[in-house]
């Protein structure tokens, strides 16, 4: 007996939606776009937007995207490019944005494309989120191409960047990092860096979250110990294989400054099974105050924004909804410290059993 082909079954189509609800395509149409509900002028009333939108329901009818895109001139789409994807500061923006997004209708996608500027000339969007740039003529040259092709762009720097027909995110984390190292200094003076390869390796040419380490040692009077910086790469296995050398050392540091919270983490992480106390045996303080700094024990001393991730989410999220016209705009984040069992002497210590 000859196997019978299955067929996917049809796709609900705009006109099967208009037969279902006894109205004409250019009703359901215009109930689609949303500008149903006027019950005068060239509005559709909103019992008749109710049998379409009911009909469409029964028939699992969803709008075409692409088509609606064309028709508003909006995708509905709000892109992040994000540069660690692992990273609980990059996690903790996907959170935010996601959630304030869903409030509107839209749908977030994160570009897995480390090649931020061909992934956007691939995928329209209402507005894309860079993290990352990184600095010179050809990240401008980039941004403008991509300004002057119309798309909205909300870019995160930690250096000097003004608008330049994009939003710009400006939250420089220096001033937060030298905070980071007062608080350590005011109970120790043996205290080893957990950095980043490319703040050291950038540090002798420009400042990087590695300069106020330096910089404020040596404002105390006190050496650097070389062997007491050592650096990490883009993964937490690597924060945490390097606060394995930093915290296995025969002379370890009292203390340790982290360039990010999710190597500060790894450092209490790797104390931990080292069988050291935190902060009682080492010290620990991060940067970046990600929600992961209270998902920890003890719970992190961190620096960074108040209420960035959320404020950052809503930021994004007005400009895919803002009219063309709208200009654009500079949102200034200061840092602070928020304060955490890692370098509190007076809370209990925390030990993994």
């Amino acid at each position: 007996m000859a196997e019978r082909r299955q067929h996917p079954p049809r796709r609900p189509t705009l006109r099967m939606v208009a037969e279902r609800a006894g109205v004409s395509t250019a009703t359901v149409s215009y109930v689609f776009s949303g500008r149903a509900g006027a019950a005068s002028g060239s509005g559709v009333a909103e019992a008749t937007a109710a049998k379409v939108l009911a009909a469409a329901d029964e028939l699992n009818y969803r709008p075409n995207s692409a088509a609606r895109a064309v028709r508003t001139g909006r995708s509905g789409m709000v892109q992040l490019s994000l540069h660690m994807l692992s990273d609980p500061w990059s996690l903790a923006v996907s959170d935010a944005v996601n959630a304030e997004a869903n409030k509107h209708g839209l749908t977030t996608l994160i570009l897995a494309d480390g090649d931020w500027h061909a992934a956007l000339d691939r995928v329209e969007s209402d507005v894309a989120y860079l993290d990352g740039i990184g600095l010179g003529a050809d990240a401008a040259g980039k941004l403008g191409d991509l300004v002057q092709r119309g798309q909205r762009l909300v870019v995160f720097t930690e250096s000097p960047l003004d608008p330049a027909g994009f939003d710009v995110v400006r939250s420089d984390a220096i001033p937060g990092c030298g905070i980071a190292m007062d608080h350590l200094l005011e109970r120790h003076t043996e205290i080893g860096c957990l950095a980043a390869e490319g703040a050291v390796r950038l540090a002798a040419t420009q400042v990087t979250r590695y300069t106020p380490y330096l910089e404020r040692l040596e404002a105390a009077g006190i050496d650097a110990d070389p062997g007491w910086t050592v650096t990490y790469g883009d993964t937490q296995s690597s924060a945490f294989e390097a606060a394995v050398r930093l915290l296995s050392r025969e002379r370890r540091p009292s203390a340790i400054y982290a360039t990010t919270d999710f190597a500060a983490i790894a450092a209490i992480n790797a104390a931990h099974m080292l069988g050291l106390r935190v902060p009682h045996d080492v010290a620990v303080i991060g940067v970046g105050n990600t929600p992961d700094a209270q998902r920890v024990a003890p719970t992190l001393t961190t620096v960074g924004p108040t209420d960035f991730f959320e404020d950052q989410a809503r930021i994004i999220v007005d400009r895919a909804l803002a009219p063309d016209d709208s200009p654009a705009r500079l949102h200034e984040f200061p840092w602070s410290l928020f304060p955490g069992a890692s370098t509190d002497l007076d809370a209990p210590a925390s030990r993994m059993r």
